[in-house]
């Protein structure tokens, strides 16, 4: 790819320039070209922070995605809720963990859809899908995953922008009162554990905001709906906590669900992404996704309604 730049481009940085010009690159993606030698001015390397000047020819030369590293493609089951060329929508079961880390390399949700998804485009130069979000290992749902840079890149900027409309159904302790409100606080570490998060964070948080409605109401526990205005690390937990309402079977920021009387076993938080709406990148509409209450969901609501 050749580009030419103009007096309008005079003065910005090399990527930042390039980042308005080459959408379907990230800046981060064009900054490790540019240090790679992928991109060059006049045949010469350069830096990223280089300024652009009047005519300033520019080649960008972008190697084609390999093998991940450290990536290995498992045939792992998934629900597919949708997919086409540059996304697909999951219903993510209890159990898996979305990403591969310490502890996870393998047996996780990227590892099934890098054998499932035949298409992938790439992303920051390796063939492996782009994740713009996540759900934590014991909650279902509904979860977005980008198949090219381009989608992630935009996808990504609607989670920034907050236009990505997010429902969550959790069966919770208790009954809330008022039955809808909005929680307002700040989501940080816990200064006590830094494996949980604490609306008292040990030092300062990131503005969290969820809405919570009470869908049905049982004799010592609740079917609430969340939504999210915001998308910080276990904010459903940790708000419904903080209200005096934790989610049943949440054994990290819980109580026991052994007073509820239950013969049913609850071996995971009781909470699900049902749906999902974004501006599809590609087809350039508002899309909407729901993911159907899991059979473990739906065993506990069925004993409370008799109990």
């Amino acid at each position: 790819m050749h580009l030419k730049a103009t007096d309008n481009s005079v003065g910005l940085r090399l990527d930042v320039w390039l980042a308005s010009r080459v959408h379907e690159l990230s800046r981060s993606r064009i900054q490790a070209l540019i240090k790679s030698g992928q991109i060059t001015v006049a045949g010469k390397t350069v830096r990223p922070h280089t300024k652009v000047v009047k005519g300033m020819e520019v080649d960008v030369d972008v190697p084609p995605p390999t093998e991940p590293r450290e990536l290995i493609p498992e045939n792992i089951p998934i629900e597919v809720l949708h997919e086409d060329s540059d996304l697909i929508v999951v219903n993510k079961p209890a159990g898996l963990v979305v990403h591969p880390a310490v502890g996870h390399f393998s047996g996780t949700l990227v590892n099934a859809l890098v054998y499932h998804c035949r298409d992938l485009a790439g992303i920051g130069g390796e063939m492996r899908p782009g994740l713009v979000h996540r759900l934590d290992k014991d909650t279902t749902g509904a979860l977005v995953v980008a198949k090219n840079e381009l989608t992630m890149k935009k996808l990504a900027n609607q989670f920034k922008k907050r236009t990505v409309h997010k429902e969550y159904l959790a069966i919770v302790h208790g009954v809330p009162k008022p039955a809808a409100g909005r929680i307002e606080t700040l989501i940080g570490r816990s200064a006590h554990d830094r494996k949980k998060m604490s609306v008292k964070p040990a030092s300062k948080g990131r503005i969290a905001i969820s809405r919570y409605e009470v869908v049905e109401r049982f004799k010592h526990a609740s079917l609430v709906r969340v939504t999210l205005e915001t998308g910080r690390t276990h904010q459903i937990r940790v708000h419904m906590a903080h209200i005096g309402h934790p989610v049943v079977g949440d054994r990290q920021y819980g109580e026991s669900p052994r007073h509820l009387n239950l013969s049913v076993e609850v071996a995971r938080q009781m909470l699900h992404a049902e749906l999902l709406s974004f501006l599809h990148p590609g087809q350039h509409k508002r899309v909407e996704f729901r993911a159907p209450l899991p059979e473990d969901m739906k065993r506990l609501l069925d004993e409370l309604k008799m109990n």
